[in-house]
């Protein structure tokens, strides 16, 4: 596999495909350096960067480049004109390449253990807290115990400071996400995103989630990092689809 992407560590059969992308191996410059996938951050260089992607790992299609709006709606793929605004999609046509694109939030794959239907969502905080990983669960034909998870890298606990309005739109519904927050200085909290996707993941009837456990604003040689970099960043890949058999 490219050194330049993650391959999702789960045991799933190989008619599953899923991976997260890195910053390097593109044409991009400056603050954008060097694959940075995403068009609508002002780098010229986006669209190229696109194309050898789906040359580079022989994907079977163009992906379904969601345009992400932090909501909590997930659609069916199948149909869906490029650059469809939504925050999950999921798929059960072989070769249909889904697309998440993130410089921090939580990329998340789905797919269940027959291999007949795959899953993306888009999860910063807002779509979290409210709910896109449940609904892209609730919109899989499958039930929840026969689908695996697989989180990609994200900004860790080390460096989201969030404040008290963040915190409250999880422990107010569940008080028990608390322990994924632990206090800083100033009146502010330090987040896990990961524990809290696991979390609301396992409490809708998931048992199986893998993933990441690196921070994308800690490793600049690696990542996009949107809180790092002010802004002025990149953006990842997340692709998961089907082979065509």
């Amino acid at each position: 596999m490219n050194k330049n992407v993650i391959s999702a560590n789960w045991s799933l059969t190989t008619d599953v495909n899923a991976l997260m992308t890195c910053r390097q191996g593109g044409k991009s410059a400056g603050g954008y350096q060097s694959n940075n996938l995403g068009i609508y951050v002002g780098d010229e260089h986006a669209p190229d960067n696109r194309r050898a992607l789906v040359e580079t790992l022989k994907l079977p299609n163009e992906p379904l480049w969601l345009k992400q709006v932090h909501g909590t709606a997930c659609h069916y793929a199948a149909g869906l004109k490029k650059e469809f605004q939504s925050d999950a999609v999921w798929t059960d046509v072989p070769g249909q390449v889904l697309a998440i694109q993130t410089a921090d939030c939580l990329p998340v794959v789905f797919a269940d253990k027959n291999a007949s239907v795959v899953a993306a969502a888009h999860a910063g905080w807002r779509g979290l807290a409210g709910g896109v990983l449940e609904n892209t669960l609730a919109a899989m034909p499958v039930k929840p115990e026969q689908i695996h998870v697989w989180l990609g890298a994200a900004i860790g606990p080390c460096c989201f400071e969030v404040g008290d309005e963040v915190r409250s739109a999880f422990v107010d519904e569940h008080p028990e996400d608390s322990t994924a927050f632990v206090p800083a200085t100033g009146g502010k909290w330090m987040a896990d995103l990961y524990q809290l996707a696991r979390a609301r993941l396992y409490r809708h009837g998931v048992t199986t989630v893998a993933g990441e456990s690196a921070c994308t604003s800690c490793e600049l040689q690696r990542y996009y990092s949107y809180r790092r970099d002010a802004g002025l960043t990149g953006r990842m890949a997340t692709l998961i689809w089907l082979s065509e058999r």
